[in-house]
């Protein structure tokens, strides 16, 4: 809060700080279309500040909740972070379920934050109690800027060196070793690792290369591909370094639907998984299990990751201590053991 901080503010009061008619205060405050945005922003942002119970004059949700969250999804290199993809959406749920337990709403906004400004936006000029992101992609200093205000938000994602926002994710480097240890110790020697350029993925390939020096194998360059976000990037990758000849008999992949594109790919090759080739996904979502075969993964605990994000958005108080859920190897048929 502000220095002027002051339960008994009125709108009188408001529209005095504002420079603008109470007329206008009421309707930036009801979020009516009349209003500019930036003098919604402008209101809002008083309101906070001197302690007006603005969200109390809004209009109440349909079933008059307690409180709302905003879940946003920052841009990345390729566009906005995709909606459908299964594991955000096993996350979605795992948020609404845990908001619904708190008697709390949760919308997810069509904007897609580019820079500081857009994240400043997200979360002035929202009407809920604090927000999300889905991840920090490229914008990990500008939400280093955003904690410095008052801000009520929370990242899913990677934890980074300098870091003094919160953030919720799991232990990236960790998920990675233990995948690729796993592989080694069923004595596969050539293990391939693809994922995209994300910062978890980028974090899962160096516990990947920490393990094959663990087990004295090899890092070979030729063995380290890039891929994009989706099943079919991860079978075409694949796919070409089969006609390629390139020899790999294990895969660790950064994430469960990469996994999934990379068997396909074996099967069009005629290989067998896992007598052929051993594989190891990430996220253990709900299709690694239903697979055939059922997918090996390192377990990311979405239950509790949605628990933990609304916690730390309806808390009384700005905490801004990452927090990293445990990863654990479930080792199912697609490695042999």
């Amino acid at each position: 809060m502000g220095n002027g901080s002051n339960s008994n503010t009125t709108l009188e009061d408001l529209a005095k700080l504002a420079g603008v008619s109470v007329s206008t205060v009421s309707r930036a405050l009801n979020d009516q279309p009349l209003i500019s945005a930036r003098t919604k922003q402008r209101i809002w942002a008083l309101a906070r500040e001197h302690n007006y119970p603005f969200r109390m004059t809004m209009p109440a949700s349909p079933i008059g909740a307690e409180g709302s969250i905003a879940i946003v999804t920052p841009h990345v290199r390729s566009g906005p972070l995709p909606l459908s993809h299964p594991f955000f959406l096993e996350l979605l749920a795992s948020i609404g379920e845990a908001a619904r337990a708190r008697g709390c709403d949760f919308t997810v906004s069509h904007i897609s934050p580019t820079s500081y400004e857009d994240l400043l936006h997200a979360t002035t000029t929202s009407r809920a109690s604090g927000v999300i992101f889905l991840g920090q992609s490229v914008l990990h200093e500008a939400l280093n800027r955003l904690a410095e205000t008052n801000a009520r938000f929370v990242v899913w994602g990677a934890q980074m060196r300098g870091q003094r926002y919160c953030s919720i994710g799991s232990d990236n480097e960790l998920g990675g070793r233990r995948a690729t240890l796993h592989l080694a110790r069923l004595g596969r020697k050539a293990i391939l690792f693809i994922g995209g350029s994300d910062l978890e993925a980028v974090q899962r390939r160096e516990g990947y290369t920490e393990a094959l020096r663990e087990s004295g194998l090899d890092a070979d360059p030729r063995l380290i591909v890039p891929v994009d976000f989706e099943l079919e990037s991860a079978e075409a990758a694949v796919g070409r370094l089969l006609r390629r000849r390139v020899h790999f008999d294990g895969i660790v992949a950064s994430s469960d639907l990469i996994a999934l594109g990379a068997i396909n790919a074996l099967r069009r090759a005629g290989l067998s998984v896992p007598r052929d080739v051993s594989v190891v996904g990430y996220d253990d979502m709900l299709l690694s299990r239903l697979s055939t075969p059922a997918l090996t993964t390192i377990r990311q605990d979405t239950a509790s990751a949605g628990r933990m994000l609304v916690s730390r958005i309806l808390s009384d108080h700005i905490d801004h201590e990452p927090e990293r859920l445990a990863t654990d190897l479930i080792v199912r048929e697609s490695c042999g053991a």
